[in-house]
């Protein structure tokens, strides 16, 4: 079948198999390995994208079922230099082995997208469906934290 798809701005139009994930589709179609499969079962959120503004598991999504939307990977945060979320992900060393850094800056900027009034309980909430198995999660928020402020 015959797909549209947006994706960190740019149109793609192809010819795929119905049942292609999304995941495989940005990897191995689109060439964006920044998206990553952790466990292939929507549990860890390392494949994490925005699709149409809300975050989604792109491994259980099918890429036919993305047909017409736009995505955002981690690739699209930013182009020319770091995104604020980034920024600050670095500054409070929210960054071990990185593995589920990707989908957890893709998650922390849906939800700054839509609300920079955050509290600490909604961006641990925010983010419950990233897990990270080195940080402990302390520094991820405060990165958030961090990049609200940078944000505002």
């Amino acid at each position: 079948m015959k797909i549209s798809i947006k994706v960190n701005g740019k149109e793609y139009v192809r010819e795929i198999n119905p049942l292609l994930r999304l995941i495989d589709f940005l990897r191995d179609e689109l060439k964006l390995k920044g998206t990553k499969e952790g466990c292939g079962e929507g549990e860890c959120g390392a494949c994490t994208v925005i699709m149409n503004g809300r975050t989604v598991n792109s491994c259980l999504v099918f890429a036919a079922a993305a047909n017409g939307a736009d995505i955002v990977t981690i690739e699209g945060v930013s182009l020319n230099e770091l995104h604020p979320i980034q920024q600050a992900f670095i500054e409070a060393g929210a960054v071990q082995c990185g593995y589920c850094t990707p989908g957890m800056v893709l998650s922390a900027k849906a939800m700054l997208d839509n609300n920079l009034e955050v509290t600490e309980e909604e961006i641990r909430e925010g983010i419950s469906g990233n897990l990270c198995r080195c940080t402990g999660y302390d520094k991820i928020v405060e990165a958030i934290q961090l990049a609200q402020r940078k944000l505002s």
